[in-house]
């Protein structure tokens, strides 16, 4: 399939501070090495982006010998940590800055949203800064002009079409913005992480109109987000970013849980104390371990195992009403299962102090995969008093139930196993 992308050895270099060498002597000398053709004498003294670690040098990498390619109709998920190179990478797709180094190649018309409102002139009306904006990525006036209510439409925003954009809220600009550059008829959709400026319908109606605009009309999108479910629903490939490095393309799948492993670390008992909580009014979580039907701490499982989860609580008062909760999610954040105390019938009056409680699960019904734990604590028919998401992760292992490995691999895009008996009624022979 042909490419309409394609990176080869590029790297952007950024110098922390004032712009320059420091010295005449070293202007001049970059000038004449660009003058002659040759590589800028001072890329070399580069570090890698990397926030955790402090840096020595005045210079950093954003980006450092990249290389990959899209074909035409694909749709890629850019993934990474904050300050990976994202956002960088797609500005220079974008041709909002040049690259230090490298060649991009683009086949194609590109319409781009990497931040909320770009283009847009504040003291212009929404029907105004259509067209304005519609000029900037490239669009001609009876483009615009015979897309004009349907952009109207999908943003939204009818009502204020005539009014100044400076009073919209972020939400409203961001409409406008995704409308004019989705309605577009490019080849290639570049959108950063600006979705999560709308509401959650308006999330959902771009994820539509994107995956539309790609199986429907066959275009391509680079798509940057750290919502884990969107990416997984919309696109079919990733590219990982890790200080300004490739560390992983390929399927989507593979690479939501490669990154989400490289965030975490599992371990089958975790002390809470640092953990992010919640209100903690009259309660706070303390730890939680995973258990096997044994007893011993595990972080794996096999499918239909007996599993325990044992929770750590300490309560500031006496509680008559006291639920205790936890569910497992995978790791694009969709809740799969709950287990809530109350359910069992068990009991909700505890004392002040600290409690420990221990839920069993007779049978694991998750599909091969990671997986997550998120616990909270709360009265019951009130708001949560104190949670933790993500508190424990864990990994399922394919297994069936007569002790084979396999086969539960060929049906990947499930979640959930079932228990089900299965008998012969009858049978005809030749």
């Amino acid at each position: 399939m042909e490419h309409v992308i394609e990176v080869s050895q590029l790297s952007k270099l950024y110098r922390l501070g004032e712009i320059g060498t420091g010295t005449l002597s070293r202007d001049l000398h970059r000038w004449v090495a660009r003058a002659m053709g040759k590589e800028d004498p001072f890329l070399k003294i580069g570090e890698s982006n990397d926030r955790t670690q402090k840096g020595s040098g005045d210079v950093v990498y954003s980006l450092r010998d990249i290389d990959f390619s899209v074909s035409a109709g694909d749709t890629v998920g850019v993934i990474g940590r904050n300050g990976a190179g994202k956002s960088t990478l797609l500005k220079i797709l974008s041709r909002v800055t040049s690259p230090s180094t490298g060649e991009v190649r683009i086949k194609g018309r590109i319409a781009s949203l990497l931040e909320v409102g770009t283009g847009f002139h504040p003291e212009l009306t929404g029907r105004e800064n259509i067209y304005l904006n519609g000029a900037i990525l490239g669009m001609r006036k009876h483009e615009i002009r015979r897309k004009f209510d349907e952009i109207v439409d999908f943003s939204g925003v009818e009502r204020y079409i005539d009014t100044p954009v400076k009073r919209y809220s972020s939400g409203m600009y961001v409409r406008l913005a995704f409308a004019v550059a989705a309605h577009l008829e490019s080849e290639i959709l570049i959108v950063d992480e600006v979705l999560a400026v709308g509401d959650v319908e308006f999330q959902q109606k771009c994820l539509g109109k994107m995956g539309e605009v790609s199986k429907g009309e066959g275009r391509t999108i680079l798509f940057v987000s750290h919502n884990m479910a969107a990416i997984s629903t919309l696109c079919r490939s990733a590219i990982i970013l890790q200080h300004g490095r490739i560390d992983f393309t390929g399927d989507v799948n593979a690479g939501i849980e490669r990154y989400v492993r490289s965030s975490k670390s599992a371990t089958g008992a975790v002390d809470l104390a640092d953990a992010r909580h919640h209100i903690c009014a009259f309660s706070k979580l303390r730890s939680v371990r995973l258990m096997d039907a044994e007893g011993i701490v595990t972080s794996t499982l096999f499918i239909g195992n007996v599993f325990r989860l044992c929770i750590s609580f300490e309560l500031f008062e006496d509680i008559r009403n006291l639920e205790i909760g936890w569910c497992i999610n995978n790791i694009q954040g969709v809740t799969l299962v709950g287990y809530v105390s109350p359910w069992e019938g068990f009991q909700t009056r505890f004392d002040k102090g600290v409690h420990e409680v221990e839920c069993t699960v007779p049978f694991l019904q998750t599909l091969p995969g990671t997986y997550y734990v998120t616990v909270w604590v709360k009265r019951m028919g009130e708001k949560i008093d104190d949670e933790v998401e993500r508190a424990i992760e864990f990994e399922v292992l394919s297994r069936d139930l007569n002790g084979s490995v396999t086969y539960f691999d060929k049906y990947a895009e499930l979640n959930m196993f079932q228990h089900s008996s299965w008998r012969q009624i009858n049978s005809i022979m030749p």
